[in-house]
């Protein structure tokens, strides 16, 4: 798909949703596993599933609904994005990040993006909550290749800061003042489905990888791309392969996020609560 048939695309899905409702966000919020529930944290004004837009694409995993969330959190008007589309299911990269240009055309200024990881540190357990200073990609396309579209963004965007220093301090001390334990590091995506091999959890420990998954990079990568700022917070649900005598499986995945979720519901909201302070958000 051409960059400039991406855009169309990017402006069909918005005009269906305007369609349904003209509720302008300012913060953009993507769901991973163990938040699924988080929406009776948002005053809800809209929803509009996925299925309710033409092209668009719908989750498949299971504990990822399908729909956008309008409404409010405080006084921070925000867009959820309740269930988030992954490469591993077959959907091209551009389909990928297209929730992610949508929420930007929809008005979102800030991208919040939210996942469940396997900790590759060995100073992380299962249920630590991490905040992603940076990241790097490992075999998952680039979702910029291909012809650029001036109108989503720069041909060679600068990625020396992807992740907002503004906004990981909001949440550090957000953290802090919730007594919520936050790690710092560096999230790498890779394709999934299958979880990595020990050896793989190897190189990227090598690389200086602190946890590792199967989302969040592409999405930020296009965001970025658009001129949205961007911060990120990823549940450690398990500790990869080769840390520990356990196989993987997506249920400890899901149960750990699970127990996580009170603290990292409340981060999340505390935190766009504050948003509001930022100079170059007001």
């Amino acid at each position: 798909m051409t960059n400039s048939k991406v855009y169309e695309k990017v402006e069909k899905c918005v005009e269906a949703i305007r369609a349904k409702t003209d509720f302008v966000p300012k913060v953009a919020l993507t769901l991973g596993s163990g938040l699924g529930d988080y929406a009776k944290n948002i005053d809800i004004k809209a929803e509009v599933s996925y299925s309710e837009i033409e092209g668009f694409p719908v989750s498949t995993v299971p504990g990822h609904d399908g729909k956008f969330i309008f409404g409010y959190v405080g006084k921070t008007p925000v867009v959820c994005m309740k269930g988030r589309v992954h490469y591993y299911e077959g959907y091209p990269i551009s389909d990928v990040v297209l929730p992610a240009r949508v929420m930007k055309m929809l008005g979102a200024e800030i991208l919040f993006l939210t996942n469940a990881s396997g900790g590759v540190n060995y100073h992380f357990s299962a249920g630590d909550l991490m905040l992603i200073t940076d990241h790097i990609s490992c075999f998952a396309p680039n979702p910029l290749i291909g012809p650029n579209d001036d109108r989503l963004g720069l041909r060679f965007p600068d990625m020396s800061n992807v992740y907002n220093k503004d906004l990981q301090e909001i949440l550090k001390k957000t953290a802090i003042d919730n007594g919520i334990a936050l790690k710092e590091g560096i999230y790498c995506q890779l394709t999934g489905p299958s979880f990595e091999s020990p050896a793989e959890i190897r190189m990227l420990r090598t690389l200086g990888v602190d946890a590792v998954g199967m989302s969040t990079v592409v999405e930020a990568i296009a965001a970025n791309h658009m001129g949205m700022k961007i911060c990120g917070v990823s549940c450690i649900s398990n500790l990869a392969a080769g840390m520990s005598a356990n196989p993987l499986n997506h249920e400890e995945v899901q149960e750990a996020a699970d127990m996580a979720a009170p603290r990292f519901a409340k981060l999340v909201t505390e935190s766009i609560k504050q948003f509001g302070d930022i100079e170059w958000f007001k």
